[in-house]
């Protein structure tokens, strides 16, 4: 697929799904600004392997609404203008907050402390963090003439399988992904008029390192035969279809929460 060249912003972009979507984007001829938390090294990693150039790294906690506003301005002067936004960046479960050396917060096992910790933290990063980065971009769009023979934007969200199927060790997660794809749903209505499509996709397990741990242990066999493929995807197959959602040809699927689960889960 070719397009013109384009400013992306991608969030969460030092790793896993991220780093795909935003090396799919670069070899679209794309310029990318690689957004990161803390995660420096990592995240120069993936600005280095880009093919192109016009490529730049922007950081900010994006639970922290000041600081969301001054990495889209970087990330809007360095790129010249932001033509998509993929929010990738999430919270899957912070360490655990009191002593506990359980990953998660399933509600039978988890303080009321601990609880309220982990609910507010993955709220605040998943939803809220990537409801601002939107309003930022989208204001940011919505005051530029769209570029010659392109839309006027593209944003696609990075939701999850969790929100339909459920999790319950981190039900948190859950409920923030279903808040995404309602918030992309409405935004989608809003922003329609104006030529930004909005859209989301809900992968299943992906082969990230941060499912490794997962995919890795006795459990790895079990997640993999959820699917009649037996394996989970690629990061390239999310960063394909990220692609696609974010082209010129996609504007009619707005709207659309597409799910990448290999038919693990269906709805």
């Amino acid at each position: 697929m070719s397009t013109a060249s384009r400013g992306i912003l991608v969030t969460g972009a030092s790793r896993g799904i991220g780093a795909a979507i935003a090396r799919a984007f670069a070899e679209c001829g794309d310029r990318v600004a690689v957004h990161h938390r803390t995660a420096t090294d990592l995240a120069g990693a993936v600005l280095d392997s880009l093919p192109g150039g016009g490529h730049l790294l922007v950081g900010a906690d994006i639970a922290d609404p000041a600081a969301v506003a001054d990495m889209v301005q970087a990330a809007v002067d360095g790129l010249g203008r932001i033509d998509v936004l993929v929010n990738n960046a999430a919270l899957y479960a912070d360490p655990p907050v009191t002593g506990s050396r359980r990953l998660g917060h399933p509600v039978t096992d988890t303080s009321y402390e601990d609880w309220v910790a982990v609910w507010r933290r993955t709220v605040e990063v998943n939803l809220l963090g990537t409801a601002n980065v939107t309003w930022c971009v989208a204001r940011h769009m919505l005051a530029l003439d769209p570029s010659a023979g392109l839309p006027r934007g593209r944003i696609v969200n990075v939701g999850s399988r969790g929100a339909f199927r459920g999790e319950p060790e981190v039900p948190a997660y859950g409920a923030s992904k279903a808040g995404v794809h309602a918030m992309g749903q409405s935004l989608a209505v809003a922003l329609g008029a104006h030529g930004i499509a909005v859209t989301s996709v809900a992968p299943g397990f992906v082969a990230t390192d941060m499912a490794s741990h997962v995919l890795s242990g006795p459990e790895g066999d079990r997640v993999r035969a959820q699917s009649p493929f037996d394996r989970v995807a690629r990061p390239e197959e999310v960063a394909a279809a990220v692609v696609y959602l974010a082209s010129p040809q996609a504007e009619w699927a707005a709207g659309a929460v597409l799910d990448l689960n290999g038919a693990s889960y269906l709805r």
